[in-house]
C-alpha cells in the first residue's frame, strides 16, 4: 500500500481520465449543491484542478499536498501545495469551500474539519465527500494504475457517518445535506469500458459515495 503522496505522485500523469467514482461524485455535488457563482472558492485537494475549471466562482483557489498534482492545476487557478489539516489562508476567507474525495486520505477528522470550518466565512457552504463506508466494507479500495499498467493501493481511513456527525458539530457545522450515491446506470458506462457489466449487475445499488453539504 502506498502512502497519499506516493501513490498521487504516481497517479498524477494519468489523473485527468474520470473514474466511477468520480464521475459519480461530480454528478452529485452538481446536483446537490448551491450555486457558486461569484462567490469566492477554496477547492480543499483540488488534484489537477479538473473541477475549478468549468467553475463560475468570482475567485477559485486549489490546494493539494501533492506537488506533481498541481502542475496542471496551476493553468487553471492560482494553487498551493499544503496540509488540508493546516491551509495557509486567513479565517472566513472563502463563501464555499470543497473538500472532495480526499478526507478518507487523512487520520484526523477532527483537525481537517476544523479547518475548513475555520477559512469558510460565516454563512457560508462547505462541501464534503467521501468514499463510502459501505463500499469498503463490500471490499472496494482506493486504488489507480499507473502508467506501466501496475495497480496500486493507496492508504484510506474509513470514517463512519457517526465520526463525520461528531467532527462538524465540533466545527460548529449544521449540515444541510447528506447523499448516498449508489452504483446504478449513472456509472454502467465505466463498467461497460472496462468489460465488467457482471461485477456491475452484482454491486446494483451499493452505496459508493458519500455527500455531506454543511453551513457554517
Amino acid at each position: 500500500m502506498l502512502t497519499v503522496r506516493e501513490g498521487y505522485r504516481l497517479w498524477a500523469p494519468r489523473y485527468e481520465a474520470e473514474t466511477a467514482v468520480s464521475y459519480l461524485e461530480d454528478r452529485l455535488v452538481t446536483a446537490l449543491t448551491a450555486p457558486i457563482a461569484g462567490r469566492r472558492l477554496l477547492d480543499a485537494g483540488c488534484g489537477v484542478g479538473r473541477r475549478m475549471r468549468r467553475t463560475p466562482a468570482r475567485l477559485a483557489i486549489g490546494v493539494d499536498a501533492v506537488p506533481e498534482m498541481l502542475q496542471s492545476s496551476e493553468r487553471v487557478a492560482p494553487v498551493a501545495a499544503a496540509d488540508l489539516r493546516a491551509l495557509p489562508f486567513a479565517t472566513a476567507s472563502f463563501d464555499v469551500v470543497w473538500c472532495r474525495l480526499v478526507i478518507g486520505h487523512i487520520r484526523e477528522l477532527d483537525a481537517t474539519y476544523a479547518e475548513l470550518a475555520r477559512v469558510c466565512r460565516a454563512g457560508g457552504a462547505i462541501i464534503i465527500t467521501d468514499f463510502h463506508p459501505d463500499a469498503v466494507g463490500a471490499g472496494h479500495r482506493r486504488t489507480f494504475r499507473d502508467a506501466d499498467g501496475t495497480t496500486h493501493e493507496i492508504e484510506h481511513y474509513v470514517h463512519d457517518h457517526e465520526s463525520h456527525a461528531t467532527s462538524a458539530a465540533r466545527a460548529k457545522l449544521r449540515r444541510t445535506v447528506r447523499h448516498d450515491g449508489i452504483v446504478g446506470p449513472l456509472i454502467r458506462p465505466f463498467y461497460a469500458k472496462a468489460d465488467r457489466l457482471g461485477a456491475y449487475e452484482a454491486q446494483r445499488g451499493l452505496k459508493l459515495v458519500l455527500v455531506l453539504a454543511y453551513r457554517r
